[in-house]
């Protein structure tokens, strides 16, 4: 659970900012927010949340390092329930990838956007990344008409993946990169 827990903050970090340096400051922020034990760091108190969001050694974002509490009582809880927190990404399936998305961003702290897709990538999850290229093939193609927002628009993209994903039998992460390199300034001819 504490891996699951690094690499979800790890992706909160990285939302909005240099990947390159995020990794860099990395160890020391296994360090400074104990290792990430879920158990430990969501009971710590908000004095002890101030004390890390102050510490040099990382990157001074208060409202992520609180988000890091926030979800370790979500992975504790999520962990307690199905017998692990991987257990619980394992079994959701991937034809409804985007009601997992919706899950962590109601259930988590700060992985809306594509910062949950990121994370579940990261992790071994197959799914699919909204990019702006993907979103121009999405639209180009008329499958929505705009960034997919909604509940119904997600349905929709989630929909045409299955289908490719039926189709060609590759994964929903393999058609992602595929269709990001077809099309804007990735065009491979």
């Amino acid at each position: 659970d504490a891996d699951y827990l690094s690499a979800m903050a790890k992706k909160i970090f990285q939302s909005g900012f240099v990947w390159r340096v995020v990794e860099q400051k990395w160890p020391a922020f296994e360090t400074v927010m104990w290792g990430f034990a879920p158990e430990k760091l969501s009971i710590a108190s908000d004095e002890q949340i101030e004390r890390m969001a102050q510490d040099k050694r990382i990157i001074r974002h208060f409202t992520k390092v609180k988000s890091v509490r926030e979800n370790a009582y979500f992975v504790k809880h999520e962990s307690k329930k199905h017998g692990g927190f991987g257990q619980f990404i394992a079994q959701w399936p991937e034809a409804e990838i985007t009601q997992l998305w919706l899950y962590l961003k109601k259930h988590g702290a700060r992985l809306g956007g594509n910062t949950g897709p990121y994370f579940l990538r990261n992790v071994g999850k197959d799914t699919f990344l909204l990019t702006g290229d993907v979103v121009r093939y999405l639209v180009s193609h008329d499958i929505v008409t705009k960034a997919p927002n909604s509940q119904r628009d997600l349905a929709l993209v989630q929909k045409a993946f299955n289908q490719w994903r039926e189709q060609s039998g590759l994964s929903l992460a393999a058609i992602s990169r595929i269709i990001s390199l077809s099309v804007g300034d990735n065009f491979l001819s």
